[in-house]
């Protein structure tokens, strides 16, 4: 259609030209997006299913303000602009820290001698997944800025991509939605054919189950379900798709997975790198499973984790369709958490992303990859689907005080754990009576928007963004001071990569008190508050164990890792120090309890694996849930009972 046309049919959604029944600065209609969307699907021809379909495995029909992804998407079809986002968006890497990824005293600090500038991918040479937007300009004679910018426009583009890959199978302008599965797997952007299948799946899923949701914006959209909807996906053949190779990964069936090794080499001087091997589960259990993002772009990233002098974790996610590389097999030791413990009992999945820019959003695509590789690895190695076990790299401990104000901040408060745990079929509910002395932090996402600052600038507020975190007082008064972390050893902020006083969608913490709209939990030897009012709460009751002092102790140690007693250490293996952290757990306080775990340590210092050995002693230890992150009390020191 002639791009004069297509802005004629735009213009009542755009709002360019309104009535003088409409003041031009009323609030769009609720209902402007759904209506943009049957607009487009009438123009190009596209079914209104396939259309939504899409859109929601995208963005979940948000339009983020016009603020691009990740990797430089815009708009509900998020059309890709990488050259522009990332020419107007420098990146900022806040959130990396100066920890030691591998967390362990026994060696040297790992320094890698790489700053993570270089994990940025250049513009030139764009994959053609990273370029959509000037594509759908061309093929609606719509401007870049509108499609950036306006919603409606935004839609119109997709669907004129859409109708194009269909043209470009050979397949008529159906109105079947089956008859288009070749070009929902087309738009994906994927080189491959098992990425673009997968993702053509995600969206034939979210056609048949249907979605209803308020957007970003307040728009209204439903996409009704068609149960039993089977696609054709014999155009699979003629998309033109490379064939790709799972060979050698450890993922479900249900997502696109490639094998893209770490190396295990030497590099001089004794040194090796970047991870060690291991033969887990056998020789010690998986429990964790920790969740960072990559302050990178794909490309760069994967150029990181093959480098033998840097660091490495299990798996990369892709923002953009949700393909998987897998870097470390699941029975070695990635170097991702800076805490050796953690590291030796866990496997780290890295989101493309960056912490502190809010408004870089996730695509759904990686979400649900994402949850569908973590349900996989926690059914495979026993697992529970919690956030005691399921840890941001924010949650993880530092290994001793000195560690503790460089440990990493990511993914931060703009990872939605809320819908994540939707994902992973263990959504965030109410487990207890309203009268429980325990709660679990649920803030609803979108409308929860506490100030941050310094996501470009120190000191400067971030752009309003949901957040899945809920900031702490010592009173209940939003003009009380904020909860202080002593480890931390600084006056607590609003900055985005400050912990101090944050709590986040799925912890779990003992009541402490209540007034009114308030709610005391107890959060590092302290009773910290939050707004919690009953029309729109922060949290909902919950049941569960928690752990106090063993009668007739004041207070007990509290610890970043569970090591093993001394007396446990074998001659040829140094033992490790059993180092309190500077929090104590006073009497009269309880926390949430993770689980009861060994004390054990991984002795592996050396290339050969000859010395490596697992040491477990006679301590046993509790996980917690102490502040923002986790940490451990020794099982001797505490007494264990069900919250009422």
């Amino acid at each position: 259609m002639p791009a004069l046309a297509t802005a004629a049919l735009l213009l009542p959604l755009l709002g360019a030209a309104p009535s003088a029944a409409v003041a031009p600065d009323a609030p769009p209609a609720p209902d402007r997006l759904q209506r943009a969307f049957a607009a487009a699907a009438a123009e190009y021809h596209v079914p209104q299913s396939v259309l939504l379909g899409v859109s929601y495995l995208q963005s979940r029909w948000d339009a983020h303000g016009g603020a691009p992804s990740v990797t430089g998407g815009y708009g509900p079809l998020h059309l890709t602009d990488a050259r522009t986002a990332l020419a107007e968006t420098p990146r900022s890497h806040h959130g990396e820290g100066g920890e030691d990824p591998r967390g362990d005293d026994a060696r040297a600090r790992l320094r890698t001698g790489r700053s993570a500038q270089a994990a940025t991918a250049p513009t030139a040479d764009l994959p053609a997944r990273l370029t959509t937007l000037p594509k759908a300009a061309g093929l609606t004679g719509l401007s870049p800025e509108s499609l950036r910018t306006d919603p409606a426009a935004n839609v119109s583009g997709g669907a004129a991509l859409l109708a194009a890959a269909q043209r470009e199978l050979g397949e008529p302008l159906s109105p079947d939605p089956a008859d288009w599965y070749g070009a929902v797997a087309r738009f994906s952007g994927a080189e491959d054919a098992a990425t673009a299948a997968s993702y053509a799946n995600d969206v034939y899923e979210v056609i048949r189950t249907g979605e209803r949701r308020t957007t970003d914006a307040g728009q209204r959209v439903t996409l009704a379900a068609r149960p039993g909807l089977a696609p054709d996906v014999s155009q699979l053949r003629d998309a033109g798709l490379r064939a790709a190779s799972a060979a050698g990964t450890e993922c479900p069936r249900s997502v696109s997975c490639e094998w893209v090794p770490a190396p295990y080499e030497e590099f001089g001087d004794g040194d090796y790198g970047n991870h060690d091997l291991g033969d887990r589960p056998a020789s010690q259990r998986i429990r964790y499973i920790v969740v960072h993002d990559t302050e990178g772009t794909w490309n760069g990233v994967l150029n990181l984790v093959q480098d033998p002098t840097y660091v490495s974790w299990n798996y990369t996610l892709r923002s953009t369709d949700g393909h998987i590389a897998q870097h470390v097999k699941a029975k070695d030791v990635a170097w991702h958490a800076g805490n050796w413990y953690v590291n030796a009992g866990s496997i780290g999945l890295e989101h493309e992303g960056f912490l502190t820019e809010p408004d870089a959003w996730y695509t759904e695509a990686m979400y649900r990859s994402s949850a569908r590789l973590v349900k996989y690895l926690a059914g495979t190695y026993g697992i529970p689907l919690d956030r005691q076990h399921v840890l941001g790299h924010d949650n993880v401990p530092g290994t001793t005080t000195a560690t503790i104000p460089g440990m990493h901040t990511d993914p931060g408060p703009f990872w939605d754990w809320r819908h994540y745990f939707q994902l992973l079929g263990r959504p965030v509910e109410p487990t207890a009576g309203k009268k429980s002395s325990l709660v679990t932090i649920r803030p609803d996402y979108d409308a929860n928007r506490p100030e941050y600052t310094g996501c470009e600038t120190a000191g400067e507020p971030c752009a309003a963004h949901g957040s899945s975190e809920v900031r702490l007082y010592s009173d209940h008064d939003v003009k009380a001071p904020l909860i202080k972390d002593v480890g931390l050893g600084s006056t607590p902020t609003t900055g985005v990569n400050d912990l101090s006083s944050r709590v986040s969608t799925g912890q779990q913490y003992a009541v402490a008190d209540r007034w009114g709209d308030w709610t005391a939990i107890w959060y590092l030897g302290q009773k910290a508050w939050f707004h919690n009012p009953r029309k729109s709460p922060a949290a909902v009751p919950a049941s569960g164990r928690v752990i106090t002092p063993r009668k007739g102790l004041e207070s007990v140690p509290v610890y970043g890792r569970a090591y093993p007693e001394k007396a446990a250490y074998p001659a040829d293996v140094p033992a490790q120090a059993v180092s309190p952290l500077p929090y104590t757990l006073p009497a009269g306080q309880r926390y949430v309890v993770g689980e009861k775990v060994p004390g054990e340590y991984y002795y592996a210092v050396t290339f050969d694996e000859a010395s490596h050995r697992v040491v477990r002693g006679e301590d046993e230890y509790y996980e917690i849930q102490y502040g923002h992150r986790v940490a451990f009390v020794r099982a001797a020191d505490v007494t264990v009972s069900a919250a009422r």
